[in-house]
């Protein structure tokens, strides 16, 4: 890497760099008021279904004389008709996140502690118990809080996600900048 940087290079890995501050400065605001930010994910969540949903039958309409068009095409208004629930109740939308959230994380959690004990006394499992466990406690406060708390819940989440997803931009970015990483 004796190669200068490109002033191209530079520039990417800058807006690389101010995209990921941008992304942190929005987490740090969604965890401080959360329930804007949870609002905004079940809104963009819900429109994006409503948009697959018109694809979807499109595809299975476009795709009639195929084999399985009944079925594409109940997908289809599936999809569609869960998005306009969600748009039109938003609120028990992010309840139903909250709860889904919750079961995925005590599923996960278990099968984690199931992994752990078959591990052990291997090195490192110990861990592997922590984070199971850690996902049952993380699930079951869920539940006992539910439905008051979904709304702080979902928009911590996202804020948590946002803040994580702008480190990765900002180190991501630094390296391009440097030279460490090739864009391209």
């Amino acid at each position: 890497m004796t190669d200068a940087v490109k002033p191209d290079q530079r520039r990417a890995g800058g807006w690389v760099v101010v995209w990921g501050v941008l992304l942190i400065a929005a987490g740090i605001l969604a965890i401080v008021i959360p329930a804007p930010a949870a609002l905004a994910f079940a809104l963009i969540l819900a429109w994006l279904l409503v948009f697959a949903g018109v694809v979807e039958i499109a595809h299975a309409i476009h795709q009639r004389a195929e084999e399985g068009f009944a079925w594409k095409l109940i997908v289809g208004v599936a999809t569609l008709a869960l998005g306009v629930v969600m748009l039109v109740s938003p609120v028990v939308a992010i309840s139903s996140l909250a709860l889904l959230f919750g079961a995925f994380l005590f599923a996960s959690g278990l099968s984690t502690v199931m992994l752990a004990l078959k591990l052990r006394p291997k090195a490192g499992w110990g861990w592997v118990l922590f984070d199971g466990v850690l996902s049952i406690v993380i699930a079951v406060l869920i539940a006992l809080g539910w439905p008051q708390n979904s709304i702080a819940f979902v928009g911590t989440l996202v804020g948590i996600c946002m803040i994580s997803g702008g480190f990765w931009r900002v180190m991501l970015g630094r390296a391009v900048r440097s030279g460490q990483v090739n864009p391209a």
